[in-house]
């Protein structure tokens, strides 16, 4: 599935939100697709956790 179907689907997931459920719903519908997408990346290996709980390191 081309990303251009998948962000149409989103897309159109986030104008239904809006339209019957309000600006809250909107909202938890975006957060809950970003996690989605997050979770996604790190299934298919193309992102690691490392890269959010990274500790960098202070020089002086």
């Amino acid at each position: 599935m081309s990303m251009a179907v998948v962000g149409m689907i989103a897309g159109m997931a986030l104008a239904f939100a809006g339209y019957f459920g309000g600006f809250g719903a909107f909202v938890l519908v975006a957060a809950l697709g970003a996690v989605g997408f997050v979770v996604g990346r790190f299934l298919d290996g193309d992102m690691d956790l490392g890269e959010f709980f990274h500790v960098r390191e202070r020089r002086r």
